[in-house]
């Protein structure tokens, strides 16, 4: 966001209650109703309206690579189709982009609640992701703006080798990239036997939000987990959000939620989701759960080696400023920066794919 680097907090709260003028239920928000949040992310300011239970939620950049208004269409649509659940904020308005606001802003439904805790809150994340993906398949005609992989495997992998481009610019440790390259095999031999029809099990689509990590959800006055990150609402596989919430390299991402899961916790997790599934459902997403949880990891630990790069970027270079680091807390940098070294470590690594690889601990506890 321009304004995060310009101009003064006071400055900013100035414009954003211009910009809040434009709806007439906030006509009467001034500068002082306005209260910065924490920053825990790297796409998004948030900024609470005092009295209004409801959170501005201003973006910086698309990590889809979307021109500012596409993004803010998108991100609408997310919130609006996710709203049915009753597990994710309402949307109550956008305001347009415009140059001091020069990616638009959403006005969200203000989640009140605690920070998940792990192990704890599983079962409450599973219930939650499940109400999403319950949620009626529209026709495809009807699924835009938002993002349709109807082939999930081949969309994701699409994703992970345009971020893997950078693997090689990395600086990893011999044993650390030879893993990976042994995985980013593997998936695209796996997309291969898929579009070539020798994998016969079809896979379920449902309305996924595709950045589950725990640091994503709150935990609501009456016990219900609430995701509140709807940036990457699409079409897709179910079985992502499922790892995406239980892997290693999301539920140690952010500091205030970080633990490590057993596989024990991880298999409990998976069967609390399954059960409150369709049995036809959940017997269709069985098989599917190893295969996209290798894949989501490969999507996750490509995107962070992305980040490293392209974040050492100069905030005036107009390609690659939003992403750069200096738009970032010091200390949120540094952390980002140490678990992703954590991630990249061999070791880490070889526990990580200790999940799925020959006698797989996880597999025969599901």
């Amino acid at each position: 966001m321009r304004t995060s680097l310009s101009l003064s907090k006071d400055e900013v709260r100035t414009l954003l209650a211009r910009a809040l003028a434009q709806l007439p239920s906030f006509a009467d928000i001034g500068p002082v109703d306005l209260e910065p949040m924490l920053v825990g992310g790297i796409a998004h300011d948030h900024v609470r309206i005092a009295g209004r239970g409801a959170v501005l939620r201003v973006p910086r950049l698309s990590q889809f690579g979307l021109a500012p208004a596409d993004n803010l269409a998108y991100q609408a649509a997310g919130f609006a189709r996710a709203q049915p659940s009753g597990r994710t904020p309402r949307l109550i308005a956008t305001l347009p982009v415009a140059p001091d606001l020069p990616y638009g802003a959403l006005v969200v439904e203000e989640i009140t609640g605690r920070r998940v805790r792990l192990p704890d809150d599983l079962a409450a994340i599973a219930e939650a992701l499940a109400r999403i993906h319950e949620l009626p398949l529209p026709p495809a005609p009807a699924r835009s703006p938002l993002r349709d992989h109807q082939d999930p495997v081949a969309a994701t992998l699409a994703v992970i080798l345009a971020q893997a481009e950078h693997l090689h610019d990395a600086r990893l440790r011999p044993d650390a990239l030879g893993a990976i390259a042994e995985e980013l095999g593997w998936a695209r031999q796996f997309a291969g036997e898929i579009a070539g029809g020798m994998v016969k099990a079809t896979q379920p689509v449902a309305l996924v939000a595709t950045d589950t990590h725990p640091g994503n959800f709150l935990i609501d006055a009456a016990g219900r987990a609430v995701l509140v990150d709807l940036e990457k609402m699409l079409y897709g596989a179910p079985a992502i959000d499922l790892a995406h919430a239980t892997l290693y390299t999301s539920t140690t991402w952010e500091r205030e939620v970080a633990a490590e899961l057993s596989v024990e916790q991880t298999a409990r997790f998976y069967r609390a989701y399954l059960d409150q599934r369709p049995a036809e459902t959940a017997a269709a997403l069985k098989p599917w759960l190893l295969p996209m949880r290798r894949i989501t990891w490969l999507r996750t630990i490509t995107w962070m080696i992305r980040w490293r790069a392209v974040s050492a970027a100069r905030p005036d270079d107009p390609a690659l400023g939003p992403w750069s680091r200096s738009r970032l807390a010091p200390d949120l940098v540094a952390h980002m920066l140490a678990r992703i070294d954590d991630f990249t470590d061999p070791a880490t690594i070889a526990r990580i794919r200790a999940e799925w690889l020959e006698h797989s601990p996880l597999e025969r506890l599901l």
